[in-house]
């Protein structure tokens, strides 16, 4: 059985559980290999999760933990983060994480009534944990899922020097997207909405019986409200030195040039010919969730085409709502602080 002392010094074990019952952590064996060919590194999508190996919170906090330099990418969903994730894997530079479980975990304890004290302790340990190195010098790039926004202001409070981006699609693309999903994503945005509205960052203006009469899409484009009021209101509190914006078009549409603004804005230092390796690699011409699957800017702008013939009509009623209901909160649906200027 390994030791704890040999768990904490080792990136290959992830920590990947919060255990609020025991107060500890959850490691499993995930090398470099193994968080590129996951999905997401959540139990749906790595395998012997139940072979983990336990540390208390004493134990990980009275160790010297090598993390190195961490900065994430926040999102408010189906806006290619995952892509943008998969494009920090480069030896010796950096390593892009996909959706930590563990800040979900920290994400339900808060639900679940935990102090804000004892959420700021977990939390800091939980992203030294997770932003150890594979190799010397290189910077962790987290990618936590959506519904871990609530939590942006505490990562950035408690990792003073890391940036972040926040991606997202433009109303319109995020609306056809959730309708491509069919009834499960129409199911998932609802679920969001439960959320937004426990985590206390719903938008204005909304109460019961009004919410159970919006259609799923206007449930959906509320969900995207709610977060994009979030960013705002981070943007006001941390500036722009250390929050960027960035649209998915726009990163589709000139991939060099964002990902060259987004390694400039983590600090990460490009080797000659990188970039060029990463735009023509898998990150940004497979499928992020199928790497059997060719996928580029092309085939996405078709894909959105035929989901405009189909949904059209009620994507363009939605869009116009949500533009009134921002106008009425007073913000804007462009964010501002664009990382390509």
């Amino acid at each position: 059985m390994p030791q704890a002392a040999d768990i904490l010094a080792d990136p290959n074990w992830l920590a990947h559980r919060y255990d609020e019952a025991n107060d500890g952590f959850r490691f499993v064996r995930l090398d470099r290999d193994g968080h590129g060919a996951a999905t997401f590194i959540t139990d749906e999508y790595l395998s012997d999760t139940d072979q983990f190996q336990f540390v208390d919170r004493s134990a990980a906090e009275e160790a010297q933990i090598g993390a190195g330099p961490r900065h994430f990418v926040f999102h408010s969903a189906y806006c290619c983060s995952t892509m943008v994730a998969r494009a920090f894997e480069i030896a010796g530079l950096s390593h892009g994480l996909k959706e930590p479980q563990v800040l979900n975990d920290i994400l339900g304890w808060r639900r679940r009534g935990a102090s804000d004290a004892e959420i700021k302790t977990v939390l800091k340990l939980s992203t030294d944990l997770l932003a150890r190195p594979f190799g010397a010098g290189e910077a962790t790039i987290v990618k936590p899922s959506n519904i871990v926004s609530p939590l942006a202001e505490n990562l950035l409070e408690l990792n003073p020097d890391a940036k972040a981006l926040f991606l997202h699609a433009p109303i319109d693309g995020y609306l056809r997207s959730i309708a491509k999903k069919g009834l499960w994503g129409r199911r998932w945005v609802r679920e969001v909405l439960l959320g937004t509205i426990n985590d206390g960052y719903l938008i204005g203006g909304f109460v019961g019986q009004e919410l159970l009469e919006l259609t799923d899409l206007q449930v959906a484009a509320l969900g995207w409200l709610s977060q994009h009021s979030l960013f705002n209101r981070l943007m006001d509190q941390f500036g722009a030195e250390r929050i960027r914006t960035l649209n998915s078009e726009d990163l589709l549409s000139d991939p060099e040039a964002a990902m060259r603004k987004l390694f400039n804005l983590f600090g990460i230092a490009l080797i000659p010919d990188a970039l060029r390796q990463i735009i023509d690699g898998p990150a940004f011409n497979t499928h992020s969730k199928d790497a059997a699957m060719e996928f580029d800017a092309g085939a996405r702008a078709i894909e959105q085409a035929k989901l405009a013939e189909s949904y059209g009509e009620e994507i363009d009623m939605v869009a116009n709502w949500a533009a009134a209901v921002a106008q009425s909160q007073g913000f804007d649906l462009r964010l501002r602080s664009n990382l390509l200027g």
